[in-house]
């Protein structure tokens, strides 16, 4: 089996294993982070009406103009403080984290320490 898709199954297993116990709820959504090659997104779901409540990546109107790339710890800060002020429209102060199977690490630590400072609690 190719070592790229050994990589994918084993991140889908975690996922799995993560999903089943973190669910969120209207007063503490879940804060999903998905994270690819090029690109970081984030979203603040409410599973139980099953609605997205915000998001943002780094395709985002606000912040695209701005980047001349999407795929480092310094744009991942940017997307995490611009979730951070959405959620705050939304009057969301506490969330809990879905780190989507990835290593709490780089990028993913990037966008959860910028949304701490922007007033999230995980």
């Amino acid at each position: 089996m190719d070592r790229l898709k050994r990589k994918h199954i084993a991140r889908s297993r975690r996922k799995k294993r993560i999903r089943k116990k973190i669910t969120g709820t209207s007063q503490r959504p879940r804060f999903s982070v998905f994270r690819s090659l090029k690109h970081i997104y984030v979203q603040i779901i409410d599973d139980e009406k099953g609605i997205t409540v915000a998001a943002a990546s780094t395709l985002s109107p606000e912040l695209k103009d701005s980047l001349t790339t999407g795929g480092n710890a310094n744009v991942a800060r940017q997307v995490g403080g611009l979730i951070a002020r959405k959620a705050k429209e939304h009057q969301i102060e506490s969330v809990v984290f879905d780190r989507g199977g990835n290593l709490f690490h780089g990028r993913i630590k990037a966008v959860a320490d910028a949304a701490r400072e922007g007033g999230l609690r995980f």
